[in-house]
């Protein structure tokens, strides 16, 4: 029976067992159509199995796999996203913006006079009518500069007049910051940029573009570093995610920290516990520090009690470089093919308690992310996102009639208790607190009778502690979609550029993407601001300067006692 086949019947049949009288028989359909969806979601999964296992043997052969079709009607392409439900939920966004007239500030004013000779005699001038119309003029501006030159007899010196700042291999300012502008906010690629230039009678080659973007820009790799610091400091919690990428032809990761103050992206070739550490540390070198809480750690870690006593007797109370870790476990498991998952959560624990006693940078005490294992533990709170929560309700697909009604029925609860959650984040109070508190308790222990439902809202009760984070700290946002459009960012790159090939040019296009949606949270022209540091003018506040001066109002120093 095909699948449209097995849901029409079951549609048609409409059985309810909550509605039928005799409670064994009620009970033994409840029984038989928790089989059904068990059957029906095995079926789904073995189907999408066998023709990955398809596509597999037909790339063997040289042939094919089957085309993905955006937009059909697979189910693999079921709306997953809780968008819609949350935003019905979210506040209306303040209008009250500027229009678009008061953002322009016009260059110049030209008068539009009445032709006079239509006019009456007794016609008397009233004043004007101010209407804006934004053009654009794109024309060359090539100089050629006539440098001095003196010679000095007495000194054997020749003296050469100095052409003025910003002006490299025969480019001014304001074609490189157009090139950078354009490859890292409007995201057009190197080609296309080369093109535009040659059409606007600027004539370089695509080889000097990709130079200018990945040859001496330390100015802006350090501008990217004083954002990040001054971002770590700038509220009481940062947000994290990560997503896929490729660096000549290699899988790496992009890692995206962000408040609302700025967005950092950092490439990286993992993307496990002690890669966030390394980032963490601004660039400092990892140590590993075996205190307390390290050994608290390994527990929670579940290692044997055996390591942990013999970790005890080598390393207690002390701080090691990579090295002198290296050794010790080499110590601990001489047999290189085993042990390596103790290995590493030997290495993590340690790396967490070095990070959590070093300062020499702010030390992170909230993290807000999905439920990926390495962001866990790594901060003393965690906060977890309600969006990525509600997506694993969103996978759920019932074949039953009453099981859709039962899922509806609870996900209209549960964004309702969202809701919630957004109007306490408004109007703090411990009775509200309280109250929110045991009614996630009251929510999240409901039995509906469908297996697959209640099995995932047990899964969100466990996690009781991170989704209501915000009880403690209200400024705390309930979903992690700062940085998921941060990855976004990432990927639309993508689109246009499949991968970075050097280190240098994966390291640029880090900078440029952090300063460029650093510069558009903090409403600063992304072009101007990096005209202004091109051309060594540096009238423009650093962007880290910014931060500091927008987040004066909410800035806490976290307490790393």
């Amino acid at each position: 029976m095909s699948p449209e086949k097995i849901t029409e019947t079951l549609k048609n049949l409409d059985i309810r067992p909550d509605e039928i009288q005799d409670k064994k028989l009620s009970e033994a359909f409840n029984i038989l159509l928790n089989l059904v969806e068990e059957m029906y979601a095995n079926y789904e999964k073995t189907i999408a199995e066998n023709q990955k296992l398809k596509d597999e043997i037909n790339l063997l052969k040289g042939e094919q796999p089957k085309p993905d079709m955006r937009g059909s009607k697979k189910k693999d392409n079921r709306d997953e996203s809780s968008e819609k439900e949350r935003k019905k939920r979210e506040p209306p966004k303040d209008k009250k913006s500027k229009g678009k007239k008061d953002k322009i500030k016009p260059n110049r004013t030209e008068k539009c006079p009445v032709n006079k000779s239509i006019l009456p005699a007794d016609a008397e001038l009233k004043g004007y009518q101010s209407v804006i119309v934004q053009e654009l003029i794109i024309k060359t501006d090539n100089v050629e500069y006539l440098k001095e030159i003196y010679y000095s007899p007495s000194q054997n010196k020749t003296y050469i007049g100095e052409l003025p700042p910003g002006i490299k291999g025969g480019y001014g300012p304001g074609v490189i910051s157009f090139i950078y502008t354009q490859k890292h906010v409007s995201n057009v690629s190197e080609p296309k940029i080369t093109e535009f230039l040659n059409n606007a009678g600027i004539f370089i080659s695509q080889p000097t573009v990709s130079r200018f973007l990945t040859k001496d820009v330390d100015i802006f790799h350090q501008e990217k570093f004083d954002i990040f610091q001054a971002g770590l400091i700038s509220t009481t919690y940062q947000q994290i995610d990560d997503t896929g990428t490729r660096v000549n032809g290699e899988n790496q990761y992009v890692q995206i920290l962000c408040n609302p103050y700025y967005t950092a992206f950092f490439t990286v070739p993992r993307k496990d516990r002690l890669t966030v550490i390394d980032i963490l540390l601004c660039g400092k070198e990892r140590h590993y520090f075996f205190n307390q809480e390290a050994f608290d750690l390994l527990k929670t870690f579940r290692l044997s009690n055996k390591v942990i006593i013999q970790l005890q007797s080598e390393v207690a109370d002390r701080t090691l470089d990579e090295k002198q870790m290296e050794e010790v476990l080499k110590k601990l498991f001489p047999n290189p093919d085993k042990g390596k998952n103790q290995r590493a959560r030997i290495k993590e624990a340690g790396a967490i308690a070095a990070y959590h006693n070093q300062t020499d940078f702010p030390i992170v005490q909230t993290l807000l992310s999905d439920d990926a294992p390495q962001f866990k533990h790594i901060t003393k709170e965690q906060g977890l996102c309600w969006v990525h929560d509600g997506r694993h309700y969103k996978k759920l697909h019932p074949v039953v009639p009453m099981n859709k009604d039962k899922l509806d029925d609870f996900l209209e609860q549960y964004w309702d208790y969202y809701a919630k959650l957004l109007e306490y984040k408004e109007n703090t109070t411990q009775n509200k607190a309280v109250k929110l508190s045991k009614e996630f308790d009251e929510l999240f222990s409901t039995q509906t009778g469908y297996e697959a439902l209640d099995d995932r809202i047990a899964k969100t009760k466990a996690k009781k502690v991170e989704l209501l984070l915000v009880l403690k700290y209200p400024e705390l946002p309930l979903h992690n979609n700062n940085s998921e459009h941060g990855a976004r960012v990432e990927k639309r790159k993508q689109d246009v550029s499949l991968h970075t090939i050097t280190d240098e040019g994966t390291k640029s296009k880090d900078t440029f993407l952090t300063i460029a949606q650093t510069a558009k949270k903090l409403g600063v022209s992304a072009y101007e601001y990096i005209l202004d540091r091109v051309s060594k003018q540096f009238n423009m506040p650093s962007l880290a300067s910014l931060i500091r001066e927008q987040s004066k109002s909410t800035l806490q120093f976290f307490d790393t006692s």
